[in-house]
């Protein structure tokens, strides 16, 4: 039995940001019922070295087994790399599974969903997508994955045969957003060992 987490890492989808759906009602639970756990949802950079340099190094001195990352889609990817290298646990939502090969149309300069900055995914990204997948997955039991049939952007196949073995929740329709979320938060903070405090 793990013990509950005192650290959670969120990791949002690509050109997403800390004020997606999903990222904004986390942080809104553990500030109003858990504010003792540590919690970080930082913006990721489009560079994909860049962005697990900057998670490894922004989790540098947390402890593994008390910490867990939550990803979305291509966060979901980044987290499983993470939890890879770490030895933490993970939550992931309608995770990537061959980012490199999906994302390569997505080259070129567009904007981010919650902002009008600019947003560049260079080719040399696709490349370093490629160098971050990990290979295998490893104590599958760290592992939580919540996975949309009615995903309209990854295959849920692909996303259910890549967690295998893993605690998997199918979810018959919903979207690639899982616009429904707040349905699966109760299993999402059990997963981390948390209990809404009392009195």
């Amino acid at each position: 039995m793990q013990p509950p987490v005192s650290h959670v890492l969120y990791l949002h989808g690509f050109k997403s940001s800390p004020q997606s759906t999903k990222a904004r009602r986390m942080a809104a639970w553990f500030a109003e019922n858990r504010p003792d756990v540590v919690w970080w949802c930082p913006q990721l950079p489009a560079s994909p070295a860049d962005a697990m340099a900057l998670i490894v190094d922004g989790t540098g001195d947390w402890p593994a087994e008390r910490s867990a990352v939550i990803g979305s889609s291509l966060g979901g990817f980044y987290a499983t790399a993470y939890a890879e290298r770490t030895g933490c646990r993970a939550v992931l939502l309608n995770p990537a599974i061959e980012p490199a090969r999906d994302l390569e149309a997505h080259v070129g300069v567009t904007e981010a969903w919650h902002s009008e900055q600019p947003f560049e995914f260079r080719p040399e990204y696709v490349d370093e997508l490629r160098t971050i997948h990990p290979r295998a997955l490893t104590r599958l039991e760290r592992y939580l994955a919540i996975i949309a049939k009615g995903d309209e952007v990854l295959s849920w196949e692909e996303m259910a045969a890549r967690y295998a073995g893993c605690q998997v929740k199918l979810l018959e329709g919903s979207d690639h957003a899982i616009s429904e979320f707040e349905e699966h938060l109760p299993e999402v903070i059990g997963f981390l060992g948390l209990e809404v405090p009392r009195g």
